[in-house]
């Protein structure tokens, strides 16, 4: 065989060359694993573990650490020592038979009444107002409520002290243009004009978080309700007691109730405003009196029994309140 033959015949090969798969693709073709059945049954609780532990460190520990110190003589002796005997239901037994403690308790029930419904009516209305209004002054009133709900509480509360001073304050300036006698007049030398000062900074404060919600309940409720009611001749009035309120009553429980969780517990505003040169005593509520029993005193143990007292009332308040809410709603359903 001539050399150029033999040249042909290794050039042609017998067989197409095979094409190799790129790694990539190998490993693509394989089903992924599966988790186990352990590995899938803990995860869950391994996502929400973390969220667990910082509630239990910030609260549960504090609500259990406070109830035990309410069954203890725990002063500042045992403070230093670390030790303290068990009294029983000594300490509640003296914080019933103490009359500031009732006093108090009184002053906390009309504060917290007065600043909710406040609250709770001037946000409806509110609410009520930014349905009417505009696309371009609605997003004003929004940006005007979002940035005082987000003043700081110490903030707003050293701006409200400036307004109510009795020198240059704007408000005794307004009052006098206006031809009240306020000339020079003390607003914080007095536990009424005092606590009145309290109630407009917390309502003020209140009035954005209520408002929002409300609005944001109010934008769900179809208009083709509001026309039907009004070609049948209903007004402003009925339209809301007969329409907007049962419709929206789950969202004025939740607005409510939160409300009333938070004036029952509010201490900085009574604090900032009362606690150093003001009439703290005509003025605090449970939160400021087991504070001082607490700071001032150093009776822990006092202050335990207080501060437990005070969540049970509210846990008792909010319990009777939804259970009036689910009664009304079960006799409108028949």
């Amino acid at each position: 065989m001539s050399a150029s033959k033999a040249d042909a015949v290794v050039a042609t090969p017998t067989q197409p060359p095979r094409k190799q798969a790129p790694s990539g693709a190998r490993r693509a073709s394989k089903p992924p694993r599966k988790p186990s059945g352990i590995v899938k049954s803990v995860t869950p609780y391994l996502l929400v573990a973390p969220a667990i532990l910082g509630i239990a460190f910030l609260l549960f520990y504090p609500v259990v650490r406070n109830v035990m110190l309410s069954f203890q003589h725990y002063r500042f002796k045992q403070l230093i020592s670390r030790s303290a005997d068990y009294v029983g239901w000594e300490n509640y037994q003296a914080v019933f038979k103490d009359d500031e403690f009732w006093e108090v308790t009184r002053r906390t029930f009309y504060f917290t009444a007065i600043n909710v419904v406040a609250i709770m009516v001037i946000s409806t209305l509110c609410a009520l107002m930014l349905m009417k209004l505009g696309k371009t002054m609605r997003i004003v009133v929004l940006i005007g409520l979002v940035a005082a709900w987000a003043t700081p509480v110490i903030a707003a509360t050293t701006i409200f002290k400036w307004l109510f001073r009795s020198d240059n304050g704007v408000v005794n300036w307004a009052l006098v243009k206006l031809g009240f006698d306020y000339e020079g007049y003390t607003w914080f030398a007095h536990g009424t004009s005092t606590l009145t000062v309290v109630t407009l900074l917390i309502v003020w404060q209140s009035i954005p978080f209520a408002t929002l919600t409300l609005y944001a309940g109010l934008t769900t409720v179809s208009t083709d309700v509001y026309e039907s009611a009004r070609l049948d001749g209903a007004g402003p009035v009925r339209i809301f007691s007969s329409i907007t309120f049962p419709i929206l009553r789950p969202i004025f429980a939740l607005v409510t109730s939160l409300e009333v969780i938070w004036i029952f517990k509010s201490f900085a505003q009574i604090w900032a405003i009362a606690g150093e040169n003001g009439p703290i005593n005509d003025v605090r509520t449970l939160p400021v009196y087991a504070y001082q029993q607490g700071m001032s005193l150093k009776l822990f143990d006092m202050a335990g029994a207080i501060s437990t007292i005070t969540v049970l009332i509210l846990v008792v308040m909010l319990v009777f309140y939804f259970r009036q809410m689910f009664k009304q709603e079960r006799e409108a359903d028949k």
